[in-house]
């Protein structure tokens, strides 16, 4: 997963930390900087010490390997979507991904939804390949949006005989802005069972709960709130009980507060850790 994409809560990119850690990674790779970041954009952080520059920090896309529990080889590449090249960064990591033998891509991204964080994590895919796409049993999109650069590698692999697919986690719009590791945990799992990986998600899961359990203490203490989380949830569970799987009808819940709602919800966690803060 490269940061600068789609990645509503960050869940993805906290999928992908969270691969990193549990991996025990290391760089194998690094990309050009100069080739493929706009320093404009992506300025690296000067680290200054009682007026002296001790260094400079720069983003760098990088590939890393590691091994999950069962001890199978990980490639992860993380880090910035390069700025520019696009085709010829595709066409790097697509040449190194033949040379050490990849057989499957995986891709990570979040988008908000209009789903209640009462419900389990719903997952969408992208792939180039109809026969993967056949066999996956995820909502399907039918959807015109600008491309990141993931997409361009989920051809660049295919093209070159790997099977590929993109995992997009849907994230309540209302709490989008904050993070969510049930998306995070939701992510990493669903990898799992695709690529036959052993990833502990157990933290993503604890985090996950003890989140819920706020969310839920704010609802209940707000009769609105209640009655707004109800009709999203009915919405929502209308569009999800669908028996075509192929369904494109449009959903959005008509809940014309629930930006009201998402700053009651941030500000809510914010008390509630500087209770904690407090406390300690």
């Amino acid at each position: 997963m490269l940061n600068g994409w789609i990645d509503a809560s960050g869940a993805a990119n906290a999928a992908m930390e969270h691969l990193i850690s549990s991996t025990h990674s290391d760089v194998l790779i690094t990309f050009d900087t100069d080739t493929f970041i706009d320093y404009r954009a992506r300025r690296p952080i000067m680290e200054v010490r009682s007026g002296i520059n001790k260094r400079l920090v720069w983003l760098t896309p990088e590939l890393r390997v590691g091994k999950d529990n069962s001890g199978k080889d990980v490639l992860m590449l993380s880090g910035p979507e390069p700025d520019t090249s696009w085709q010829l960064f595709a066409n790097t990591v697509g040449e190194l991904a033949t040379q050490l033998g990849v057989r499957r891509m995986y891709g990570f991204g979040a988008y908000p939804y209009g789903a209640p964080h009462t419900r389990a994590v719903g997952l969408t895919f992208t792939t180039p390949d109809p026969n993967v796409a056949a066999r996956l049993d995820y909502a399907r999109n039918t959807v015109d949006v600008p491309a990141g650069v993931e997409a361009l590698l989920e051809h660049a692999l295919f093209d070159r005989g790997m099977e590929v697919v993109g995992l997009w986690a849907q994230v309540p719009h209302y709490i989008s802005n904050m993070a969510y590791p049930a998306a995070s945990a939701a992510l990493i799992d669903n990898l799992c069972s695709m690529a036959e990986l052993e990833i502990d998600t157990a933290s993503l899961r604890r985090e996950a709960g003890v989140q819920r359990e706020r969310l839920d203490q704010l609802v209940r203490s707000n009769d609105e709130h209640l009655t707004m989380l109800r009709r999203l949830e009915d919405a929502y569970d209308a569009v999800t009980n669908l028996d075509s799987r192929d369904s494109t009808e449009a959903f959005e819940a008509e809940l014309p507060t629930m930006d009201e709602l998402a700053e009651e919800v941030e500000q809510f966690l914010r008390n509630q850790r500087d209770g904690e803060s407090n406390e300690s």
